[in-house]
């Protein structure tokens, strides 16, 4: 690979993308819950995802950025499409991932020939929420680069929602003569568009009838779009938005790309080249009194078509001058409905479509409005940004840990997860894509809704953002049954019948991992800043659900769990397992405290002694904690569970100590690492996340024999949210190199060649369980051990903390 010149490096890097690294690269962009769009490896967009329907193979045509480089003397005129040539094929592809595709074709004449050549080479940087490409050309005789970010604010939701992208180029003469030009940014007006239909051009199921209105304000210009013919409830009726701030030239309604292109060749600055005046306000001037010769076409699209529009921002520079251009694509589509797929018995509900709208939606008027929303806070919301990003970047996490971090936003932001009018979050399991097309499609989301055994992994969302972690409680508590239970699927909207006393899939009957995980998810949202008053209230929730755990499944009185206990697995397990075991521990514990914070008496503390106990003697085979056998199928057995601990990962994160005797413990990670971490792969009948000679943690293994003839459903597989949970238990537990050998498994899949590293797979594309991958953080800088500086986020402020020498640790909150 050759040495990559980058005009200048990025403020805020953790990963750099070159060559083939680039080849499935797609950085998420868009605000939590408020649509998505992805700036891939070859400076190309998209995955264009704005209305809120996940469809990974979402293009919307006509929709780049392309340069225009001139002088008078030489005199010189140099185009390039501002993104690369696609990358060819791995000779060897992924399976079950989608993003290194390339769907869209660059503008052609009438005979097929590009309209405009590609740049030569493209280098990508990200360090989120920024992502930055390097446009590289030898002929180009400016050096060219985009940095591009939606604004993101831990612990703001509301700031980290705007349905926005801020595309800001920097173009620097390289050259030794002056140069000028322009830099075009395009959209396609995509209202009516359902966000799946494949476009043809501009021609397009929905589309017909589309407005296209210039927009002139002072020092400001662009295109707002939108379809008035659509019904005000229509899913795709909304509004885009296409702005600059820099003197430009504007098409508010093109045919084709051809004409935007077109377009931007017979732009002219006459005036500051007669007068040598290249200054704003000449610029400015000139481009008022028209720049083109063309005609745009006039009123709303004809049937079956839409508009295309351009901005065409002039720049002038001299040698070693440089310039920033900024680029906004705002978006605003109010009308979200429950029109998923739903699980459990099939109900019919007529021609109802069950609108529940989308939060951004109540905040803003239109793109307009989210426009100047940010436009009043952008110097804060940027800062905040970089600042956020630098506290990543620049740490003194192994580089691993740094990308795991930094990553772990997109997934925060991703198209799994929404936000509707009421404010309340949701979350699909992940988007549905080339991972689910043997059971299901590659549109739309997957698996609904706010599923908790997978949610039992996820520790971004709540943790950047408590406020929504409370939501989602308050969600789970709303749909909890008479008898206790809590369904581990939520019916959108609330109410509908929720999932009680009915199959409800994935797996049958309420998962009893998932239930636990709510009296440990509640108390991290205590910790996190939400309060007694907030507590009291759902304490009774809690007592009922407990009363039915323990009812159900510990009828001896013992403090063990047995019968059938439906799991993440989409099975059931059969008697005393660890899995179950651990998060049972931990949920006895919390209980305890959280009884102490209320200054109640505990009844948690004896049931947990007397439990710990018991699962330890029953389960401890000299090397991990396995299974006796008990003949159902899908039980592990004799084999080492991967996720044995995952209760022990969630009391190091709530502060309660070892739930099991340490050494034990430790000795049962080792043994996890020794005999899961693979290192080579053959293809084993399920879906294959690891395969050839790459490196992954594998759910279960029968190290000593004994695999049952059923054994445990997806044992063979390879899951990011439990690697990541594995490894930082790990760390927890002091065995570092354990837990960087398994995240340094899981960065060398994810490293752009064969799979993106912002898109995490498992049932889906963007698959929450991934978001275990925040506890890292905490595990690495848990208790002062490692100094060092490094980010925080604390429920109440965030910053970066910095440990001494002597382990004391001070914090700088921003």
């Amino acid at each position: 690979m050759r040495e990559i010149d980058f005009m200048g490096s990025l403020e805020v890097g953790v990963g750099v993308y070159t060559g083939g690294a680039r080849r499935a690269v797609a950085f998420p962009l868009g605000g939590l819950g408020a649509g998505h769009v992805a700036l891939c490896g070859d400076g190309a967009l998209r995955q264009w995802q704005l209305s809120g329907v996940p469809n990974h193979r979402g293009l919307l045509p006509d929709s780049f950025f392309a340069l225009r480089v001139s002088s008078l003397e030489p005199p010189a005129d140099v185009v390039r499409l501002l993104r690369a040539a696609p990358i060819v094929p791995h000779p060897r592809p992924a399976a079950n991932v989608s993003d290194g595709e390339v769907p869209d074709a660059p503008p052609v004449d009438d005979f097929g020939a590009p309209l405009w050549p590609f740049v030569a080479e493209t280098a990508f940087e990200a360090g989120y929420p920024f992502a930055r490409v390097s446009y590289l050309d030898p002929e180009l005789p400016v050096a060219v680069s985009l940095e591009a970010h939606t604004p993101f604010v831990p612990l703001d939701a509301d700031a980290s929602s705007l349905p926005l992208v801020r595309y800001r180029f920097t173009i620097t003469n390289s050259s030794a003569e002056f140069r000028h030009g322009f830099l075009l940014g395009t959209l396609q007006n995509a209202a009516g568009w359902d966000g799946v239909t494949p476009i043809r051009g501009t021609r397009g199921a929905g589309y017909g009838g589309n407005v296209n209105r210039l927009l002139r304000r002072p020092g400001q210009s662009g295109v707002l779009m939108d379809h008035p013919g659509l019904a005000e409830d229509d899913p795709a009726a909304g509004e885009l938005l296409l702005w600059t701030d820099a003197p430009a030239a504007v098409l508010p309604r093109a045919l084709d790309a051809a004409a935007l292109l077109r377009f931007v060749e017979t732009a002219r600055l006459v005036a500051p080249t007669q007068l040598g005046d290249y200054s704003d306000a000449a610029l400015r001037a000139a481009l008022a009194s028209g720049a083109s010769p063309m005609r745009a076409p006039t009123g709303p699209s004809p049937a079956g078509h839409t508009w295309d529009a351009g901005v065409a921002a002039a720049f002038a520079l001299e040698p070693g001058q440089s310039t920033t251009i900024d680029i906004v694509h705002a978006w605003w589509f109010p009308n979200r409905y429950a029109d998923f797929d739903r699980f459990g018995p099939q109900h019919t509900y007529g021609p109802t479509r069950f609108w529940v709208g989308n939060h951004y939606a109540t905040r803003f008027g239109g793109a307009l409005d989210v426009l100047d929303a940010y436009l009043a806070d952008r110097e804060r919301l940027d800062a905040q940004s970089r600042a956020w990003a630098d506290a990543v970047a620049d740490s003194d996490l192994p580089e691993p840990l740094r990308e795991v971090i930094a990553a772990q936003g997109t997934l925060v932001r991703s198209p799994s997860v929404f936000r509707t009018a009421d404010g309340r979050t949701y979350a699909f399991e992940g988007a549905l894509g080339e991972s689910t097309r043997n059971w299901n499609g590659d549109a739309g989301g997957s698996c609904p809704l706010n599923c908790n055994h997978v949610l039992n992994y996820e520790q971004a969302l709540a943790r950047l953002f408590p406020a929504v972690g409370r939501d989602m409680r308050e969600t789970e508590f709303a749909v909890q049954a008479a008898d206790g239970s809590i369904p581990h699927r939520v019916v959108l909207p609330l109410y509908l019948p929720q999932l009680h006393g009915e199959m409800i899939g994935g797996p049958v009957r309420p998962a009893l991992d998932g239930m636990l995980g709510a009296v440990l998810k509640t108390y991290r949202s205590v910790l996190d800043g939400a309060g007694e008053p907030w507590l009291r209230a759902h304490w009774p929730a809690l007592q009922r659900l407990m009363s039915h755990i323990s009812d159900t499944w510990d009828k001896s009185g013992d403090g063990v769990l047995r019968g059938d206990q439906p799991v993440t697995y989409d099975i059931s397990l059969h008697g005393p397992n660890m899995f179950v075991g651990a998060l049972w521990l931990a949920a006895l514990r919390a209980m305890h405290e959280m009884s102490g914070i209320m200054g109640l008496e505990s009844i948690f503390q004896d049931t947990f002694v007397r439990a710990s106990a018991a699962y330890d003697e029953l389960l401890w085979n000299g090397e991990f904690y396995a299974q006796p056998p008990t003949g159902e199928a899908y039980d592990f057995g004799a084999g080492c569970l991967s996720d044995q601990l995952l209760g022990q990962w969630w009391a190091h994160q709530l502060g309660l100590g070892h739930l099991l005797p340490a050494e034990r413990v430790r000795a049962a990670l080792r043994s996890i690492v020794r005999y899961n971490l693979r290192r080579s792969f053959e293809p084993h009948g399920y879906r294959e996340f690891a395969d050839g000679d790459e490196t992954g943690l594998v759910v279960c293994s029968w190290p000593h024999g004994g695999r049952p003839a059923v054994p445990l459903r997806y044992c063979d597989e390879v899951w990011t949210g439990v690697e990541y949970q594995v490894a930082a238990h790990c760390i927890y537990e002091d065995l570092v190199d354990e837990g960087l050998a398994i995240v340094n498994g899981v960065r060398a899949r994810y490293d752009g060649t064969r799979r993106n590293p912002f898109n995490e797979i498992e049932c889906g594309d963007h698959y929450v369980r991934a978001m275990a991958g925040w506890s890292l953080l905490g595990a690495w800088t848990d208790g002062g051990k490692r100094p060092g500086r490094y980010p925080y986020v604390a429920g109440t402020s965030w910053g970066v903390l910095t440990v001494a020498e002597d382990g004391t640790v001070t914090r700088r909150p921003r």
